[in-house]
């Protein structure tokens, strides 16, 4: 009876001191540690100070808990360890956010230039680089501060339950689906409006383990009277139960959730620190992530993205049975942790071998995103408990769509079609226009990154005040509703604010092809003024001189340039008034909206653009590549050309995604420019991609985010090629006339080389039977048009409104039924069984034979089926009245062309449809726009006789090289026969 009242007092008496105190005091002291400087964000530590020299080891602490993580008793102290095993401990300590000036208004870029300050401050002090440490979400702090000083003075970095790939952790189960869309409802202001007190992370932490909590929460009331046995844990439990947590910054929290939760960027790549758009890509030290088995907050899979998140790293690991809490306190840590570090940080400093639980990963193996054992919370429910509805999400929507293949991303695209439904309300008098997009996106969307641009954002708001700055100096230059205004502009942020300022005011955007004729396009069309930036100054004086219209500049550093042409950029823009008449965005879809070029010389053409034919590519482009916020749309193609003013630009805005402008297209730089932007669509044209393909392998390529590259024209082989190479992504291509409003698009990706089926929304097409030789419609007994047959080849004809009727390039009435109206697109497609549109060639493209008309096309996909065919060019070479098939090939590097290869890829052909003369060529000429070039091949004629690299066909059907007599037996090719009639389809 005395022993059990005696055990009664001593529970009253520790309980009367925890609730009075918090808990005991238990006569530890810290460890000791100097404060080197105090800036705003942070102060940094040096602890030991007086004790030696060693490799210096900065540690970064997570937001939501104290920098005594790493010094929680002496027991379990990670700077005693580590300055025991001859480390050089030093740590960043953000402090109590709720009790720092300003500190609720930090975000995460204050935290990594912080750490970026920490690392410089270290370096200059100790004359070693640093090994930068980081626990949980001050790992991904120490990665992000890495791959900002891309890995300057940085000697390793090591993290700790930090993860890099967030698309596997969804709190309470949440699909991923409407978690992100979740987070998409929610407005900027109002995600980043309240601070996460350090009590509800405290709760969160707790409730990822409830039996574990309410456990050790029982132990220690039936321990308090053994004061002497709950003293070693006493400071660890005091500081995981109260002492322990701090508020998160409220901006922090929202820059989280944005940038790394629903658009998981640090794997993707092109998050944002400051205005820089940086990626882990770039992190060329050494990497040591260490692996809690049984961690339920930063599962394994998520911890292991680093592997494809850093490609240029050496990645190493250790995997240990432990918790989220237990890899950097407690006895796995003091035993195991923290003796590798300290083992780890000699090594890559030359001093002995690796720590024997430190193991290589070669970096090739796949990570596979599996769920965890005993399921999974998710990191962002730790993080971000304090958003009270576990808003963290996993939206990693590239690898993971990507991984699914053809079948998901069919899905997606139906989910996002509803975009469409827009687009079929939209009538003449509809108001729609780019600059009405954009404002709508920066109403949502203030604070999220429009484009980026030589490595720098650009947000909504930034680009609305600059374009709305051009719209009033335009209006005060006389530009009004409806005047075509020539561009003679290089890619740049100005070129971009000038069209969307355009499309603002209503006024009709030129574009001016820098590389053809600007004075003949400005005549074609009707120019009122030139506005170009410094690059094009002389140029566009020239041009006004010329025209007799007034020029401008706009845009550019100061340069000789700028003392040619008046500069819109001196201006005073903000004492203008805007006159009664102007009405932001009056534009309706039924109004010219821009004018693009193509061709040259004689074959110039202009297209004329309405906000309607705008629309239909950008909703198209957005619903089929099934664009969002998570999305960064490459566009490497010159901002005149159609693509990136209808696709890349066109469903980058209407998508809510990124856009990503390219100075120009370097094979050698894409790989790094996609990782820094986080590209998840590229977007090309016809053979743009082939130097890609062909270049030798990057580093950067490995693991990347591309999911889609999107575009028009890829020929057959070169499309296989692409998906091999570039797996997962895939290859989305479109087919679209800029005149017309019918878009065709290969959505399941099944068939390459095929245009796929007509996309909802756009102008019905139908394939009607065409009179190839007479050069127009075949008609029927009634006279009416006749559809082709499946595998039948056939003109492709758009449906034309009545009210576009005017600008249809070549329309026609009364084509199937009275009075309906088409456009004659003047693209010949078979159409297969499964209604997927198949590309013949264009009908200035047929080849008169004496045989028969040969189209281009089967011809082409034949031959591009040999495996070491890089290019394939296919043209007629005028012979008396007809002309003979030839077929010019580029081959892979290395490669020999094979004769019977060439006759065998033929046989499928009919004996008429194969190609007279087959040649070798070192290069195929191509346009600005990477498009094939036949006619300096068809200028150049037959080879001469002995051309060891030209081959003519027998009467056997191969392929002979080109002797004297088979050069002469070309030359004297029989005179066409009208009535032998067109060359059917091979089938």
């Amino acid at each position: 009876m005395p022993r059990m009242l005696r055990r009664l007092g001593s529970t009253a008496q520790n309980a009367l001191e925890v609730a009075r105190f918090g808990g005991f005091d238990t006569d530890e002291d810290a460890s000791p540690c100097e404060v080197v400087t105090e800036q705003r964000v942070y102060r940094l530590r040096h602890y030991f100070p007086d004790a030696g020299d060693g490799p210096a080891i900065l540690l970064v602490p997570p937001l939501m808990i104290t920098a005594e993580v790493y010094d929680v008793s002496s027991r379990s102290s990670a700077v005693g360890v580590l300055r025991g095993l001859g480390a050089d401990p030093w740590v960043v300590d953000f402090g109590a956010p709720e009790r720092e000036p300003g500190g609720l208004e930090r975000t995460v870029t204050d935290h990594v230039l912080a750490v970026a300050d920490a690392v410089d401050r270290v370096r200059k002090i100790t004359g070693r680089d640093v090994h930068l440490a980081g626990y949980s979400q001050g790992g991904m702090f120490v990665y992000q501060t890495a791959a900002y000083l891309r890995s300057e003075g940085v000697a390793s970095v090591v993290t700790f339950g930090s993860p890099s790939d967030t698309s596997v952790g969804l709190p309470f189960g949440v699909p991923s689906r409407l978690a992100v869309e979740g987070l998409e409802r929610i407005p900027d202001w109002a995600l980043g409006e309240f601070a996460v007190p350090g009590w509800v992370t405290r709760l969160g932490f707790q409730l990822l383990s409830p039996v574990k909590s309410v456990r050790s929460r029982a132990e220690f009331i039936l321990q308090l009277h053994d004061r002497e046995r709950l003293a070693p844990r006493e400071r660890q439990r005091r500081f995981l139960e109260r002492e322990g947590w701090v508020s998160w910054p409220g901006p922090a929290l929202a820059e989280f959730l944005r940038q790394f939760i629903q658009h998981n960027r640090m794997l993707t790549g092109g998050f944002v620190i400051g205005d820089r758009l940086v990626t882990l890509a770039d992190i060329t030290c050494p990497v040591l992530t260490f692996v809690g088995e049984v961690d339920e907050i930063a599962a394994p899979p998520m911890v292991r993205g680093i592997r494809r998140a850093a490609p240029r790293a050496e990645v190493y690991e250790t995997s240990l049975r432990a918790g989220h809490f237990g890899l950097v306190v407690g006895s796995v840590a003091t035993e195991q942790t923290w003796p590798a570090v300290a083992g780890w940080a000699r090594w890559r400093d030359g001093a002995g071998g690796p720590p024997e639980i430190v193991a290589p990963v070669t970096g090739d193996e796949e990570v596979r995103a599996t769920r965890p054992p005993g399921g999974l919370a998710g990191y962002g429910l730790q993080l971000a408990m304090g958003v009270g509805t576990g808003a963290a999400t996993s939206a990693l929507r590239t690898v993971s769509r990507t991984a699914s293949g053809t079948r998901q991303l069919a899905g997606q695209a139906a989910q996002n079609l509803p975009r469409l439904a827009r687009l079929e309300r939209i009538h003449s008098s509809t108001r729609m226009s780019m600059g009405l997009l954009l404002d709508e996106q920066a109403a949502r969307m203030p604070d999220e990154v429009f484009f980026v641009y030589q490595g720098r954002a650009h947000t909504h708001e930034a680009a609305k005040r600059r374009v709305d700055a051009i719209v009033r100096g335009l209006i005060h230059l006389g530009v009004r509703q409806g005047e075509a205004v020539g561009m003679l502009m290089g890619t740049r942020p100005s070129a971009l604010a000038l069209v969307a300022a355009l499309s603002r005011l209503g006024a009709v955007a030129v574009l001016l092809r820098p590389d053809g004729d600007p004075a003949a396009e400005a005549r074609l069309g009707n120019v009122t003024r030139v506005i170009a930036d410094p690059e094009h100054a002389a140029r566009a004086a020239e041009l006004a001189d010329g025209l007799g219209v007034p020029a401008h500049l706009l845009g550019g550093a100061r340069g000789p340039g700028r003392d040619l042409l008046p500069d819109m950029e001196g201006i005073d823009v903000d004492g203008l008034k805007p006159p009664a008449w102007y009405r932001p965005n009056p534009g309706r879809a039924g109004d010219l909206a821009f004018v693009v070029f193509s061709g040259d010389g004689e074959h110039l053409r202009a297209s004329r653009i309405t906000n309607r034919r705008w629309a239909l590519s950008a909703f198209g482009t957005a619903s089929s590549a099934a664009l969002s916020p998570s999305d960064t749309v490459y566009s490497i193609t010159p901002i005149q050309h159609p693509s990136a003013l209808l696709m890349s630009l066109g469903g980058a805005v209407a998508g809510g995604a990124r856009l990503a402008l390219a100075g120009g297209y370097d094979p050698a730089t894409f790989w790094d420019e996609a990782r820094r932007y986080g590209v998840t669509v590229a977007s090309y044209t016809w053979t743009l991609l082939r130097d890609l393909v062909n270049a030798p392998p990057d580093p950067a390529e490995r693991h990347h985010a591309v999911r889609l590259f999107i575009g028009s024209g890829m020929p057959r082989n070169l499309w296989r090629r692409v998906e091999e190479r570039f797996a997962p992504a895939r290859v989305l291509e479109f087919y679209a006339s800029t005149a017309g409003e019918s878009v065709l698009v290969n959505l399941s990706g099944k068939k390459p080389g095929s245009l796929g089926r007509p996309l909802p929304g756009g102008a019905p097409v139908r394939l009607a039977r065409y009179d190839l030789e007479r050069g127009r419609l075949a008609e029927g007994p009634d006279g009416l048009a006749v559809e082709c047959e499946p595998d039948e080849i056939g003109m492709l004809l758009s449906r034309v409104r009545p009210a576009a009727l005017g600008d249809a390039a070549r329309p026609v009435r009364g084509v199937f039924e009275p009075d309906d109206a088409w456009s004659i697109t003047g693209d010949l497609f078979t159409r297969d069984a499964d209604g997927d549109f198949w590309p013949v060639g264009r009908d200035a493209e047929l080849i008169r034979t004496a045989e028969g008309i040969v189209p281009p096309g089967p011809i082409r996909d034949a031959l591009g089926e040999l495996p070491y065919i890089d290019a394939v060019a296919v043209y007629g070479i005028p012979v008396g009245d007809a002309e003979i098939v030839a077929a010019a090939v580029r081959l892979r590097d290395g490669a020999e062309l094979k004769l019977l290869d060439v006759a065998q890829a033929l046989l499928r052909l009919e004996f008429r449809l194969r190609p007279r003369l087959v040649r070798v060529v070192d290069e195929i000429p191509v346009t600005a726009g990477r498009r094939l070039q036949t006619g300096p091949l068809r200028d150049e004629g037959v080879p001469e006789a002995g051309d060891r690299r030209a081959f003519a066909r027998d009467r056997g059907g191969g392929y002979r090289p080109l002797s004297g007599w088979a050069r002469r037996n070309l030359l004297s090719a029989p005179k066409a026969d009208p009535a032998e009639g067109v060359a059917g389809h091979p089938g």
